[in-house]
């Protein structure tokens, strides 16, 4: 049988010129364009509180120190993750949808019925240092007064926040969102591969940053392991006729959701039956005025 491989949040074939979403960026170089050709992420959600594993490529135009943004709607608990997850995560999937495709092949249906989406996850060179800080922001005026000290006091002498930025924090605050992640990478031309940060925090949605990106220019496809006890269908955020569902969903068991990680098992409580899927969301970052949230 042909092996199978999952398409995990990035484009297959390198493109610097698409943008991916999921936190904000401010440049310690103004001159730097950031670029983000490809976004892993995982989200396990109870109902109560989440699981947000991430890990990005990145580049620059011209060698800079960038500070990411990244808005949550209460405080987390952040720490570093372990990008075999996503790897792991993959495989399950594919057996899960292989022996559904086997099975289907039994009852007469054709292969390219069931054919899954194709691809596989890619790695650049590793990022072994984070500056992560998480801040409690009161008003607009404040985020931007503790961004423009914590540039100079990084030696960037005249910090230029760009007015979308300040814009969209803005957004966030009058939607009670007043928890931010401070994340300082460097970049240069070279993508690389941002090691894996995982974030917990309780939230009564299922949540996932995108209009912060509205700061930045371009396309972008986002792609999403999405784990929760039940499928989900209220989506207040990005309309749900926006949200491609790549494949149909798998069931995990609570063991072999212990083989990707223990505390996304404690955290569902150790379930049987859970559902594991891949979203989709497409568009100019320009266009996204709302984050996903589906309940």
């Amino acid at each position: 049988m042909r092996k199978i491989f999952l398409l995990l949040t990035l484009m297959i074939v390198f493109n610097a010129e698409k943008l991916y979403a999921d936190r904000g960026s401010i440049p310690f170089n103004p001159n730097a364009k950031i670029f983000e050709p490809t976004q892993r992420a995982m989200i396990v959600w109870n109902g109560q509180e989440e699981i947000l594993l991430l890990s990005t490529d990145l580049k620059a135009s011209e060698p800079t120190k960038v500070l990411e943004v990244i808005p949550l709607p209460s405080e987390p608990v952040v720490k570093k993750g372990d990008v075999e997850v996503f790897k792991k995560a993959a495989a399950l999937v594919n057996r899960k949808l292989r022996e559904r495709d086997i099975l289907a092949s039994g009852k007469g249906l054709t292969r390219e019925e069931k054919r899954p989406p194709a691809g596989e996850v890619t790695f650049h060179k590793k990022i072994g240092a984070h500056d992560i800080s998480v801040t409690h922001v009161l008003n607009s005026d404040g985020f931007i007064q503790w961004v423009e000290k914590y540039l100079k006091d990084a030696g960037v002498e005249n910090p230029m926040i760009p007015e979308a930025m300040k814009t969209v924090i803005s957004e966030y605050l009058k939607e009670e969102f007043s928890w931010f992640v401070f994340d300082v990478v460097e970049l240069d031309e070279e993508p690389k591969t941002n090691e894996a940060i995982q974030y917990r925090f309780k939230t009564d949605f299922l949540f996932y940053p995108v209009k912060i990106t509205r700061t930045e220019e371009g396309y972008t496809s986002i792609d999403l392991l999405v784990l929760t006890p039940r499928l989900l269908s209220n989506f207040p955020g990005i309309p749900i006729n926006e949200v491609r569902l790549r494949h149909e969903p798998v069931s995990v068991s609570s063991q072999e959701l212990r083989t990707l990680n223990e505390e996304m098992d404690e955290l569902l409580g150790h379930r049987e039956d859970m559902k594991l899927r891949i979203w989709q969301i497409q568009g100019e970052l320009s266009s996204f005025k709302k984050d996903l949230i589906a309940k």
